[in-house]
């Protein structure tokens, strides 16, 4: 066992709004969960860019002066009083470069790859405002759980409610449910609570992802559209090079957006058999299924809303920058990471 362990943050640096930004980014990490010793270090975050850079910002100043990032490679220079313990935290900090994505279910992967205990959950779980945001998302997960509980919703509205029913079972009906439960998935009734977090954690990283993917398919055609309109540019139209490149483009992004949609109808159709045949062990095999697709999912998600929201920053109405401006744009924002996205999704929908 690694001697780093997470630690319970201090006092927060930051307003909470501004943490529950972090903890429901994909792009974003706080670097004071990680068990880091130079208190300098413990301010900072990590960042990846629109090239799927991992940075570390020093500082963000909304009045101005902008965002301070350097690489984690150049990160010593700012502290000229090296010691042990900087070197240590450096270390651990490098291992995050090569993390596609900084969501809290890929983190929890990675530090538990690491060896670094959790020991403050609440910092690696969405926000609860956006827990509230998921609510609607929710529901085709935790309506067939209370169906197949009561026949009925009976006021039940997630599977906190069921939970919260171990405190007071009543009505006699719902202990009576909840015991065959316990017989369908061959485990004690004292077991039914964790069965019922996995669920309700399993199930909202699933909403969380698929929320993200919804909003970015639109802005996804979009920009399709966008490059659609470029290539009809004379100039444009007459560089082949270029023009072959728009088209790879174009092909890889309808190729990922394509083949992630998929992966997702196909845990909708997983999580559908295992309510037509309830079990522990389907429920562990839909569990394992959606985790294990926890990494890639982030990363390509984390790819392309970070092209896409820099591009819309960048570009935000039709009027906005000529040909040549959104050459270089697409050149130097969006190609860069681009094959990196597809090789990542190819190799997971194969998986």
């Amino acid at each position: 066992m690694s001697d780093h362990a997470i630690k319970s943050p201090g006092p927060a640096a930051l307003v909470k709004s501004e943490e529950d930004a972090v903890k429901d980014s994909l792009h974003l990490l706080g670097l004071n969960i990680l068990p880091l010793k130079t208190p300098g270090l413990k301010r900072a975050r990590l960042v990846k860019n629109s090239r799927l850079e991992t940075m570390v910002e020093l500082f963000n100043d909304a009045g101005g002066a902008g965002s301070g990032q350097v690489a984690t490679g150049e990160l010593a220079g700012f502290f000229p009083n090296e010691d042990e313990d900087l070197k240590s935290d450096l270390a651990l900090i490098q291992r995050f470069d090569l993390v596609p994505s900084f969501d809290v279910y890929s983190i929890r992967i990675e530090l538990r790859a690491m060896q670094i205990p959790i020991d403050d959950a609440a910092d690696l779980q969405l926000s609860e405002a956006k827990r509230a945001e998921l609510t609607d998302r929710m529901k085709s997960f935790t309506h067939p759980l209370i169906l197949h509980v009561y026949g009925a919703d009976q006021g039940i509205q997630d599977v906190g409610d069921i939970l919260a029913l171990f405190k007071d079972p009543d009505p006699a009906t719902a202990l009576s449910k909840l015991k065959k439960m316990a017989e369908q998935l061959d485990v004690s009734l004292a077991e039914i609570p964790k069965f019922l977090e996995d669920y309700g954690d399993i199930f909202l990283s699933l909403a969380y992802f698929r929320d993200i993917l919804d909003n970015t398919v639109p802005t996804i055609y979009e920009f399709l559209e966008w490059m659609k309109e470029l290539r009809g540019n004379y100039q444009v139209k007459h560089d082949r090079a270029l023009d072959n490149i728009l088209k790879t483009i174009d092909s890889d992004l309808t190729d990922v957006t394509g083949s992630i949609t998929g992966r997702f109808e196909s845990f909708d159709r997983k999580t559908k058999d295992f309510w037509d045949d309830i079990s522990a062990e389907r429920f562990h095999e839909v569990r394992d299924l959606i985790a294990s697709h926890h990494t890639t999912i982030g990363g390509v998600l984390c790819g392309l809303t970070l092209k896409m929201d820099h591009w819309r920053s960048r570009f935000k109405n039709a009027s906005v920058g000529g040909p040549q401006q959104r050459v270089e744009f697409i050149r130097s924002e969006v190609l860069p990471g681009l094959d990196w996205i597809k090789s990542l999704e190819m190799k997971a929908a194969k998986g």
